[in-house]
């Protein structure tokens, strides 16, 4: 995610401006700038790419750069690579390269979100002689209130609600037009943006740590609402430009607690933030019912002709390839293998050409995939990668791409990263099944709306997260846990396992309920906890079969399954329930109590969630 700073006051703004940029680092960035005007002078715009630091080199930590009104961006890629030319903020004229930009645009702006139909209005903008000097959505969105407000002479309010009516996707927008000096703007949709005030000062931020240094009194302008900051005064408009009065807030948190959204933990705050990852996820490469791979080349007679995939992939990738390799051959039927990147290359592979090579990896840069995918380039095998980060190792390197919109992870252990990942390959699912006519049009319509449900599905698992924390504070001094299914609840059930041994420290194991007679049930014994997952309805009664025999021999049992199946109350000792959706669906809403379950344990042993002994976010050595 993106991080916004803006400054309307009396003391020198780029200071301040990189002050509350650092303050929010924490969101992950790969290039950061600011703008500053001076009175009625032209604006200067200093950008660096990759860490803050490099930019407060830049401005002398801010002293190079005069004036008392800016606006800041740290910059996470959605649109164009991470580059010095693709950071914010950008401007309506066309920008030099290199060095301090000094620009007497009409409009100076910063953006975060996406806007999904920038290609249409950046058409638009072409045809009426607008220049382009960057790959971003957020260049289109500062023209168009350029144009807005040029074509037909209308002040800010009118420029900015015309270009939020024109613009589909969500943003939090910070702007600074030449002729109102010593003012930002700001419009807001589905993008987080709060605004502080204090005696002779304004504040806009993305996010509460920006601004807590200066102010403790907010205000929280609304969706689709429009707000104008001069020093020391706010005013906010409707799309109509009908003034809005709002009352100020106070912020009680701590600057770390503001940090984490007032959540205990990052990991807390992720798990979340999983809903509107998905919802980002599937509206990136869906637009009307059709499918839009931005990134992706492959021809519809690429997809028919491909014999085989592989999904090579570590940790919660490979599970999610896991879970993958079920969906895929059932929707798609072709042959799928799942690999774990680590041992892919050491066997001597025999890859066949007509097949495709998935990789899978939230940053794009983790060691072994980035191997598997030279290796299976060096056989000529096409490749795909599934990555978070825009413009990673993998991305740059693959032949095709596909972008999960997860934003940056700050907790070592997975949460939404996983699931936008699990999204992805829904989506290529239903994608190849539809080129290969397995699935007909209808069925992939309705397969795509039932897509649509799962954020409401897992907001109301997290409605319910009480019960999750009470279980697994009773059972946080277990010494083992076993977590067994079959099909995709085994695929659930290895994500389960390694959230709660990577975080609690607590041995645990994924089996193959059918896999216990032959040599596992031996570790059975009063109270070991056994998890069963259960949300296949043809293997139900075989798993609850496997349960029953684990409680025979003293176990205690969980059993986690839709709403519906209320007859396992009778057999197992507790029941997590999550809500009924098309079972190649079931490992978004099932990982979720889960990932809950490894979080509650940890917690109740006192650990250190986000920030797990000996581990890495990012595996960059072998």
């Amino acid at each position: 995610m993106c991080g916004i700073v803006g400054y309307a006051g009396n003391k020198q703004a780029a200071p301040i401006l990189l002050e509350g940029l650092s303050k929010l680092e924490y969101r992950g960035y790969d290039s950061a700038g600011i703008a500053v005007r001076d009175k009625d002078k032209p604006v200067s715009v200093v950008k660096a790419k990759g860490r803050l630091s490099k930019l407060v080199e830049k401005t002398d930590e801010g002293h190079a750069v005069k004036g008392t009104c800016g606006i800041g961006h740290t910059r996470w890629a959605t649109h164009g690579e991470p580059s010095e030319i693709n950071a914010h903020p950008h401007i309506s004229g066309c920008e030099p390269k290199g060095g301090t930009i000094t620009d007497d645009s009409g409009v100076v702006g910063v953006h975060n979100g996406i806007i999904e139909n920038f290609q249409e209005l950046k058409d638009k903008l072409l045809r009426h002689d607008y220049k382009f000097y960057s790959e971003t959505d957020t260049e289109v969105a500062v023209k168009l209130v350029d144009y807005y407000y040029n074509k037909y002479g209308i002040g800010p309010i009118d420029a900015l609600a015309k270009t939020m009516v024109r613009v589909r996707g969500s943003y939090a927008l910070a702007v600074m037009f030449r002729d109102y000096p010593g003012e930002i703007w700001v419009a807001r949709k589905d993008s987080p943006m709060i605004i502080g005030v204090t005696k002779g000062e304004s504040f806009v931020a993305s996010d509460v740590p920006a601004i807590l240094k200066y102010t403790r009194n907010v205000y929280y302008i609304g969706n689709l609402e429009i707000a104008r900051l001069t020093p020391g005064d706010v005013h906010f408009y409707n799309l109509d430009g009908d003034e809005i009065r709002k009352e100020l807030t106070e912020i009680t948190w701590d600057a770390e607690a503001a940090e984490k959204g007032g959540y205990e933990h990052f990991m807390m705050k992720e798990i979340h933030e999983q809903p509107k990852a998905i919802i980002d996820t599937i509206n990136a490469s869906v637009k009307d019912n059709e499918f839009c791979f931005k990134d992706i080349n492959l021809t519809p007679e690429m997809i028919r002709n491909f014999k085989q995939i592989y999904i090579v992939a570590c940790g919660s990738a490979y599970h999610v390839g896991v879970a993958a390799q079920y969906v895929l051959e059932d929707m798609v039927r072709i042959p799928v293998r799942v690999e774990l990147a680590s041992e892919f290359r050491y066997r001597n592979p025999i890859l066949d050409k007509d097949s495709l090579c998935i990789l899978v990896s939230q940053s794009g840069e983790t060691a072994d995939t980035l191997a598997a995918l030279r290796l299976a380039k060096e056989k000529g095998v096409r490749t795909l990668a599934v990555v978070n980060v825009i413009g990673s190792s993998i991305a740059r390197e693959a032949d095709d791409i596909f972008y999960t919109m997860a934003g940056p992870e700050i907790a070592v252990a997975t949460t939404k990263a996983y699931s936008t990942q699990l999204i992805a390959f829904y989506l290529l699912a239903l994608w190849f099944g539809r080129i290969r006519e397995v699935i007909d049009h209808d069925r992939c319509i309705a397969l795509l709306d039932e897509m649509r449900t799962i954020p409401a599905k897992i907001e109301k698992i997290l409605e319910d997260k009480e019960r999750l924390q009470w279980f697994a504070s009773k059972f946080s001094n277990a010494h083992d846990i076993f977590f067994i299914g079959r099909g995709i609840d085994f695929a659930i059930s290895l994500e389960g396992s390694l959230k709660m041994k990577e975080i609690s420290y607590i041995h645990s194991e994924a089996y193959a309920a059918g896999e216990l007679k032959h040599g596992t049930i031996s570790l059975i014994e009063d109270g070991t906890l056994i998890i069963g997952v259960i949300t296949q309805g043809a293997l139900y009664e075989k798993t609850i079969s496997n349960m029953v025999e684990c409680k025979s021999r003293g176990a205690y049992l969980m059993g986690l399954t839709t709403y519906g199946n209320y007859e396992i109350e009778d057999r197992a000792d507790f029941v997590a329930y999550i809500p009924k959706t098309d079972e190649h669906f079931t490992t978004s809403l099932a990982v979720i109590p889960l990932q809950l379950m490894g979080y509650y344990m940890a917690v109740a042993r006192g650990l250190d969630v986000d920030k797990p002994r000996n581990l890495a976010k990012s595996v960059t050595v072998e």
